[in-house]
C-alpha cells in the first residue's frame, strides 16, 4: 500500500466518525480532487508526491462541509456539472427521476418534444433531458440569483433555453404547448428542519429545500402551473419525499384535468416521484 492510501485509510475513519454517510468514497474523492487523479489511480501516486492539502479537505468534509463544495463539482447521470454556495446540489435520487421523463419522452413519438424544467437550480435536469434527448428543446426556469450564477455556468454552450422568474408564472408563452414538465421543487416540511442532513441543512439554500408546514405547498402551485403548460396529453413528473409518496398524486386529480396520477419508486424502492398526464378535451 503506497502513502496516499495508507492516509485514505485514515480519512476514512476519521469521516466515519464524524458521522458522514459515505466515509470510503468521500475519502477517495478527496484524495483524487487533491491530487489530481482518478478515483481508481490513486495506488499511482507516488509516495514523494503526496500533498499535504489532502488533510485540509479531509477537516472540511469532517465538519460536514458537503463534498461537492469542497471539490466544486457534482456528477449527475452523465454530467459533471459546478455547483457551490448558494445552488442545491443535485442527488442521485433525481436521476431515477430523470430516466422515467427520458423514457417517457421517448415513448411520445414527438420530432421536437418541448420540455420545461422548473426550479432548475443547478441546471441537472435540463442538461441531463437536453443531452439524452438529443432533438428536445428544453426551457429551465430558476428564481435564485444566488443559484444562477451556477445555473449560467453549467448550460453555457448547451441548448437549453435558461430564465430566471418564479416558477409558478414562467413561460406564459408556451402555454398548451409543452409535452414534459418536470421538476425537482422543495418539499420537506418546516417542521423537519432539525432532521435534515447537516449537509443540506446547512450549506443548502433554504428556498430549494423547504416548503411550508407539509413540504407540498409548491408542489400544489406546481400542479396549476403544469397544467398551464402542457399540451393534452402531456406530462408532468414530481420529485418529492419519501414520505410523502401516498400524497402527491393525490394533488393531480381528474377533477382538476388530469388522468393516470400515479407514484413511483426510486432505486432504493422508496416512493420518490409522482407522474401524470393531462386529460384530453
Amino acid at each position: 500500500m503506497n502513502l496516499l492510501l495508507a492516509e485514505v485509510a485514515q480519512a476514512t475513519q476519521r469521516l466515519a466518525d464524524a458521522g458522514v454517510p459515505s466515509p470510503r468514497t468521500d475519502a477517495e474523492e478527496l484524495a483524487a480532487f487533491v491530487h489530481g487523479v482518478k478515483r481508481g489511480e490513486l495506488h499511482s501516486v507516488k509516495d514523494a508526491d503526496f500533498d499535504a492539502r489532502y488533510w485540509e479537505v479531509v477537516a472540511r468534509r469532517e465538519q460536514r462541509e458537503p463534498l461537492q463544495h469542497i471539490t466544486g463539482r457534482a456528477f449527475f447521470r452523465y454530467l459533471e456539472l459546478q455547483v457551490g454556495p448558494g445552488v442545491f446540489v443535485p442527488r442521485p435520487e433525481t436521476e431515477s427521476v430523470v430516466g422515467w421523463a427520458i423514457d417517457a419522452v421517448r415513448a411520445m413519438d414527438v420530432v421536437e418534444p418541448c420540455i420545461v424544467d422548473l426550479c432548475t437550480g443547478s441546471g441537472a435536469i435540463a442538461l441531463a433531458l437536453a443531452q439524452e434527448v438529443p432533438r428536445s428543446r428544453v426551457h429551465a426556469v430558476e428564481l435564485s440569483e444566488d443559484a444562477l450564477v451556477w445555473t449560467r455556468k453549467n448550460v453555457e454552450g448547451s441548448r437549453v433555453d435558461l430564465r430566471q422568474g418564479d416558477a409558478l408564472t414562467a413561460f406564459p408563452d408556451l402555454d398548451g404547448q409543452v409535452d414534459l414538465v418536470i421538476s425537482n421543487p422543495p418539499y420537506i416540511p418546516l417542521t423537519e428542519w432539525e432532521y435534515v442532513a447537516p449537509e443540506a441543512r446547512d450549506y443548502d439554500p433554504e428556498m430549494a429545500l423547504f416548503s411550508g408546514e407539509d413540504g407540498l405547498h409548491l408542489i400544489r402551485g406546481l400542479e396549476r402551473t403544469a397544467h398551464r403548460l402542457l399540451r393534452p396529453g402531456g406530462v408532468v413528473v414530481i420529485e418529492h419525499a419519501d414520505t410523502q409518496g401516498g400524497q402527491v398524486p393525490w394533488i393531480f386529480t381528474e377533477e382538476r384535468g388530469w388522468a393516470d396520477a400515479a407514484d413511483h419508486p426510486d432505486l432504493n424502492n422508496r416512493p420518490r416521484f409522482a407522474t401524470a398526464r393531462k386529460a384530453l378535451p
